[in-house]
């Protein structure tokens, strides 16, 4: 039997013996009251610390983030950057990785900012250049794709198809009225 406490009471008969045993099984924790009291007032002690900490943590993760995705597409378009706008935001990731080896999540926040504003500058700059790239003709006037191929084609019907073969095939005979003069 189990009763309102949680404790577990069984018993049982040796049918051969009539002997009974009881056993008593209760709560067991590990902890006392006083114990559960006093961790939960410590947690509540220092439950402003742990969320500075986790605020920490949080702004120190976004700010490694945006580092690495910055810093790959720098890699990834270095070529096609031009040295002012790849140093603004090399200056930006400085400052992120300084602002991020300290306690201040402020300071962290605003040097991430600064980051997302140089790097949606340079994604800018990077969509704008590429868009004069594709809309600016060559010297022969043409686009600069050269993949593309111009040409035009035509569908010819069964009928016009095999009339065209009838006409090229040249093997016939001179008739006898071409050759007499």
């Amino acid at each position: 039997d189990i009763d309102v406490n949680g404790i577990l009471n069984v018993t049982a008969q040796d049918k051969a013996t009539n002997e009974k045993q009881s056993v008593r099984i209760e709560e067991s924790s590990g902890l006392s009251d006083d114990e559960i009291k006093q961790a939960q007032s410590a947690a509540e002690e220092h439950a402003e610390d742990d969320k500075k900490k986790r605020e920490l943590a949080e702004a120190r993760n976004k700010a490694s983030s945006l580092v690495y995705q910055t810093e790959k597409l720098l890699t990834e378009h270095a070529e096609t950057l031009d040295e002012a706008a790849k140093t603004a935001v090399e200056s930006a990731i400085t400052k992120v990785n300084e602002a991020a080896t300290g306690e201040d999540v402020s300071a962290i926040d605003s040097a991430v900012d600064e980051l997302n504003q140089a790097s949606h500058a340079l994604s800018k700059h990077m969509y704008d250049s590429a868009e004069g790239d594709e809309a600016s003709p060559d010297a022969d006037g043409e686009s600069g794709n050269d993949d593309v191929i111009d040409a035009e084609v035509e569908k010819k019907s069964d009928d016009s198809q095999a009339e065209a073969e009838a006409d090229t095939s040249g093997d016939e005979e001179p008739t006898a009225e071409a050759n007499s003069d």
